[in-house]
């Protein structure tokens, strides 16, 4: 989660790559359902998160101005808890499914949320380029047929799911602050 949203600071700014198709979100996110803590289940391999080897989480909260503030952790080699804060704001006001996140002012990167479970168990994250991937469950674990499920939707979006990296999670609560 570390790198997601280091990540989404240094990502491309909404450019699609030559010869992929434009990237689909959900049609609309519900922000007080979405806020709380996710847990990575997987990912494409970045350079943010190159040291987080466990228990990779965001938790997100709705700060007074609107904006989403983030607070992303992992668990390192050396058993250290690896921290970042940032702030997401919505740039797309009748989904609630494309935001722009920033580490480290004044860069922003695409934080969009192509596929959501209705109850909000999971979620995937995305952005146009197609470099960063993120599958994030509410709980430390995902079922096979999900997972499977999830797996196939990327896929269709244009996604090699080879490319994923699964996050060990320990399930224990990390002490983030």
């Amino acid at each position: 989660m570390v790198a997601l949203c280091v990540l989404l600071a240094t990502a491309a700014l909404g450019q699609s790559r030559e010869g992929k198709a434009s990237l689909t979100t959900v049609a609309h996110v519900d922000l007080q359902r979405y806020v709380g803590r996710w847990f990575e289940i997987a990912r494409y391999p970045n350079r943010f998160q190159k040291n987080c080897v466990a228990d990779t989480m965001a938790d997100y909260s709705i700060r007074k101005d609107g904006k989403i503030e983030v607070l992303n952790s992992c668990k390192q080699s050396n058993q250290e808890v690896k921290t970042a804060r940032g702030t997401a704001r919505v740039v797309d006001k009748r989904s609630n499914a494309k935001l722009k996140v920033t580490f480290f002012w004044p860069f922003f990167g695409n934080y969009w949320i192509i596929d959501l479970d209705p109850d909000y168990r999971y979620a995937v994250i995305g952005e146009p380029d197609r470099k960063y991937l993120w599958i994030l469950s509410r709980t430390p674990s995902l079922d096979e047929q999900t997972y499977s499920a999830i797996l196939g939707k990327i896929r269709a979006a244009g996604y090699e799911p080879e490319r994923l990296m699964k996050t060990p999670q320990s399930g224990a609560r990390i002490n983030a602050d």
